[in-house]
């Protein structure tokens, strides 16, 4: 099915008010969905969705209010991992497009290379490093593909963010994430390697993401919840599970900057 065929599905349900701005949630986000008022499609009732097969993320797509600004949450992504398909939220993310939105905001969980960023903090993203080597858009006709990532990670919405970061009192440094395509932890040589690369955190997630809303024409910034020090960085055990328990620390404060970005966008004081 068509994005736009999707869109007037989902249109029929949450009504016909255009979307500002998309949210995808990472792990331990998923109640930010649940604070939207409006109406939650599962992703099984929008054909071509992927159905995310990852415990600790809850897939429906939520269309409503959330601090007054009109906003469609993706609350569970696919990654590379599960199906060796790097563009499989292309779907999805033309569906927030077509629904109306300006803008994209991702959040993850990501390891963290640097020590001064621990467990329990943030991050925003100012650029990435695509680890994998894959790319989403491999396999695209048009000329459009040739897509410049030079302000990928939009400026105005970072200083946004960051902005609503210092008024709600929660430190937002920036760095540079880069993308590992999983579903396996790194092993503490290709941390090594990330670090002399330039790389701030690492996650499983994300950059596929940046690049089909850059495609698309989506401005993009995007958030990681640190859950852990990478591999060989600290004698801690890493593991999904360690992950969904760490995730919920970072994604309190994260809860509180975003709303805070959306009540200044809802207020006029911050534009995307």
């Amino acid at each position: 099915m068509r994005a736009e065929d999707l869109a007037q599905l989902i249109r029929s349900r949450a009504g016909d008010a255009p979307v500002t701005l998309g949210l995808i949630l990472g792990s331990g986000l998923g109640h930010l969905a649940q604070s939207v008022d409006g109406v939650a499609v599962p992703y099984g009732e929008l054909p071509g969705f992927p159905h995310a097969g990852v415990s600790g993320h809850n897939p429906n797509l939520v269309v409503g209010s959330l601090e007054g600004v009109r906003v469609a949450v993706l609350g569970g992504r696919a990654h590379y991992y599960e199906s060796g398909n790097p563009a499989a939220m292309r779907l999805p993310l033309e569906v927030l497009k077509a629904l109306g939105a300006k803008a994209l905001i991702a959040t993850n969980a990501a390891g963290s290379l640097r020590a001064d960023i621990r467990p329990g903090d943030l991050m925003l993203l100012s650029d990435h490093i695509n680890f994998s080597g894959l790319n989403p858009l491999i396999g695209e006709k048009t000329d459009a593909r040739f897509v410049p990532m030079g302000d990928a990670h939009d400026p105005g919405l970072r200083a946004g963010l960051t902005a609503a970061a210092a008024a709600e009192g929660v430190a937002l440094p920036e760095g540079v994430y880069a993308w590992y395509s999983g579903p396996s932890f790194e092993t503490p040589a290709e941390i090594r390697a990330i670090r002399t690369l330039g790389g701030d955190a690492v996650g499983m997630s994300t950059v596929p993401e940046v690049i089909l809303a850059r495609f698309l024409g989506l401005k993009v910034a995007a958030v990681s919840t640190i859950t852990n020090m990478a591999a060989g960085l600290s004698d801690e055990k890493i593991s999904h599970e360690h992950t969904k328990a760490m995730a919920p620390l970072g994604a309190a404060k994260l809860d509180r900057v975003l709303r805070n970005f959306l009540r200044s966008m809802a207020a006029g004081t911050a534009t995307i």
